[in-house]
């Protein structure tokens, strides 16, 4: 099993007897099921633990039957110890404590144990994740793109992120984000989270999807009576986005980090124009079992990986250029597209794509040259 192979190096090259996953997205990446009950929480019902032999599932009197039972789908084949405690005698970090092989860490705090991040262990995706990933995003446009066609100049934010959640949710797809904004809120802020306002000229929606743990993020744009300046800078954004992702394969061809990608990002927006628009919202970065396993800054030192989901979301003044796109070293897969909505083929801009690279460092010329279909504006007659 990859993940545990994975493991095993994990455990290996920090010293530990054993690793522990109560957080949520630990969990379902370990597992394909879910330790949630109450989803304001940081952490989950149940835990797992893996000590290089054997994995445990450990909760409470409560769950540990139904989490055994129905919440590992992806560690059928693979000898699992359960392990309980009565719900009121103690607490699953305390018990985590009680049973751990030390030295050991775990991705909440629990004493004793060193508290570790998991989101490098969660990348690249395995050939399980992407094909998972793959439905998601096919699923997730197709809901957004119907909602989308319907929409009215008229038509109340808050009423369409209602209607986002049902046909979401008829796909089995839950919506952590659901931003909807009118021609007046869009341009003035970059989260447009739904109000009582009607769109009036146009419209956003960009949602931030989740199932099986992973994530997916998309943005379609929706004009009735557009603003002369909407074309063009919703073609600004889909470069800037396209010179991403660009970018993030050649970092990852040549050990790159999430910093120099954004280099990359900001010497595109420089050249379309637009020197700074960065400053106003952040770009995205990698996806997978968060909406953002991590978000790039001018000096992120996080290493970009293939094969894995990129969700990098520019905006410009009022447009918004986003979806999750797998990346790999063969190439770019968008993952949130149906095949159904109108698209424009826009270039990376060329002369931003690289110029991170320390000198003797070479980027191959087809990628500097990468062009890409992308998510135009729907025009939509003003009834």
């Amino acid at each position: 099993m990859h993940k545990l192979e994975r493991l095993d190096r994990f455990l290996e090259t920090r010293a530990l007897s054993s690793v522990w996953f109560a957080r949520p997205n630990s969990f379902v990446w370990f597992s394909g099921g879910r330790n949630v009950v109450d989803r304001e929480s940081p952490v989950g019902v149940g835990a797992l633990g893996y000590d290089g032999e054997q994995v445990t599932l450990l909760a409470d009197n409560i769950e540990i039957e139904r989490l055994r039972e129905e919440e590992l789908p992806d560690l059928e084949g693979v000898p699992v110890r359960q392990q309980s405690f009565d719900w009121y005698e103690g607490s699953l970090p305390a018990a985590i404590a009680d049973t751990a092989s030390q030295p050991a860490g775990a991705d909440i705090e629990v004493p004793g144990l060193e508290e570790i991040d998991p989101a490098a262990l969660r990348q690249p995706l395995t050939e399980t994740d992407i094909e998972r990933y793959r439905r998601l995003g096919r699923e997730t446009a197709a809901a957004v793109e119907a909602v989308c066609r319907e929409l009215e100049p008229d038509d109340a934010e808050d009423e369409v992120r209602a209607a986002l959640t049902v046909s979401l949710a008829a796909r089995n797809i839950e919506a952590p984000v659901v931003l909807v904004g009118g021609a007046a809120r869009a341009q003035r802020f970059r989260h447009y989270t739904p109000t009582s306002t009607s769109f009036g000229e146009y419209a956003l929606v960009s949602v931030t999807t989740e199932r099986h743990g992973l994530h997916a993020s998309c943005t379609r744009a929706v004009a009735f009576d557009p603003p002369s300046w909407l074309g063009e800078r919703h073609h600004a954004a889909a470069r800037v986005e396209t010179t991403a992702l660009a970018a993030t394969q050649a970092a990852a061809s040549t050990d790159g980090t999430a910093g120099d990608v954004f280099a990359d990002i900001q010497a595109a927006y420089a050249g379309l124009g637009y020197d700074g628009e960065w400053k106003a919202h952040h770009q995205g970065g990698a996806a997978g079992f968060a909406g953002r396993e991590w978000i790039g800054t001018p000096t992120l030192e996080r290493s970009v990986r293939t094969p894995m989901a990129y969700a990098w979301n520019p905006t410009v003044q009022g447009a918004k250029s986003e979806d999750t796109v797998l990346v790999s070293d063969d190439g770019y897969e968008v993952l949130t597209q149906t095949g159904d909505w109108p698209t424009v083929t826009v270039g990376a801009v060329s002369d931003a794509v690289g110029t991170h690279l320390e000198d003797g460092m070479r980027i191959d010329e087809e990628t500097r040259g990468l062009e890409l279909e992308r998510p135009a504006v729907l025009g939509l007659e003003n009834g």
